[in-house]
Order: C-alpha cells, then structure tokens, then sequence
C-alpha cells in the first residue's frame, strides 16, 4: 500500500524536510510507503555534497543545506514536490533503478499532457522538454537513502515565478535553461498535475512489485 496525502502550504522547507528524516528514521519493514505532495514556502536548497559557489545572487530567498543528492534548485509557489518515502527493499530496487522509475513517471505525466518529447539528459537528472536555446529543464529530482529507504523525491514546475532559477546555476548547470507546464502551453493547477504524478508514481511502484522483483539485502 502506498498512502498520498497533500500537505498545507505553502509549508516551509525545514519542516517538512524534518519529517521524512523523522518518518523513515522510525519505519520498521511493516511501514506502508508514502507520498507527500506540496508547494513549498520560496526557498533554495544546496544538496549534501553541492557546491556553494552555484550559488549565484540568492538574495532574499533562504538558502538550506539539505542532505539530499545533487547540486542547488529552487522550490517555491507554482511548483508541485512529490516526496516519495519509498522502502527500496521491498520492490528490489537499486538507485539507479529508482532514479529512472521517478523520471519515467514523470515522462509518462508530461506524455499525457501533450509535451511527448519530454526526455531525460545523459548526466543529469531529471526531466526536460524543448525549450528556447535546446532542452529546458521542467522538473527536479533528488533523492536520500537511509537504511535501504529512501526519501526526498521530484520537483514538477507547473505554473511558476521562474526568476529565482536566475540566481543559482539550476542543478549546477551555467545557463540551464528551466521552464513549467504553462510556459508550455499546459494549463493545469498544482493539484491536477500533483495527482497525476502521484498516480503515476504508485502506478509504476505497484506495477515492479506485481513483478515479484526479488529484494536485496
């Protein structure tokens, strides 16, 4: 069973953050996984081993260390975060595997919605579609692993200020380009496109364990 459930926000990053590590640091095998979909408060995050120096004019917006994967993005108002506290162990699943299951997931979303050349990026993970210059990046991913759960999860632009973006190197990338869904022409509320990610994201979990994916140790 995979439980999903919208938090109140705007919410703060720190709070929430606070709560996964809470959350998988009290599972037992028996815990259910979980989703949490929300709008963050604005904020920048630096992952755990990300370099300040992309950093570029921050300004008002706070700046939180985080101990996730990868380097700094933007969250804020307009953009839908799906954390996905995910017990690897009992789908059988590597990291590499699941980073592609979260991607896929939200390919499949943005296939749904008309933006079919949405695609991956060799080095850099994520999702982007076609954007002014080449491919603009539309949605983030970062992930922690604890005990063979992870946590943490994707960021989906969906109707967005994207000036913040302009003051990091988005994701460590000079002159990454990002973009949302109705820069692209795809009008849907926050709401909307965080049920189809989480439905997609369940769909994709239960489908790998209707597999009977054996699990490692």
């Amino acid at each position: 069973m995979i439980t999903v459930s919208w938090l109140e926000g705007p919410a703060p990053y720190q709070a929430v953050w606070n709560d996964m590590r809470v959350f998988t640091a009290g599972r037992t095998p028996d815990t259910p996984d979980a989703i949490w979909l929300v709008e963050h408060e604005p904020v920048y995050t630096l992952g755990q081993a990300g370099k300040p120096d992309h950093v570029l004019n921050p300004g008002h917006i706070p700046l939180v260390r985080s101990d996730r994967g990868g380097q700094v993005t933007y969250h804020g108002p307009g953009q839908v975060v799906a954390y996905c506290l995910v017990d690897l162990r009992r789908y059988g699943l590597f990291v590499k595997e699941y980073v592609a299951l979260l991607e896929d997931a939200v390919i499949a979303v943005l296939n749904g919605l008309g933006l079919e050349q949405a695609c991956r990026k060799d080095g850099a993970p994520g999702v982007y579609v076609p954007g002014r210059h080449g491919l603009a990046k539309i949605s983030a991913l970062g992930i922690k692993i604890r005990n063979g759960c992870a946590y943490h999860g994707i960021a989906l632009n969906v109707n967005m200020d994207l000036t913040p973006f302009s003051g990091i190197n988005p994701c460590g990338y000079e002159g990454l380009e990002t973009t949302d869904l109705e820069h692209c022409g795809v009008h849907v509320s926050v709401v909307q496109a965080g049920e189809l990610l989480a439905r997609h994201v369940q769909h994709a979990l239960q489908q790998r364990l209707s597999r009977g994916k054996s699990c490692y140790t």
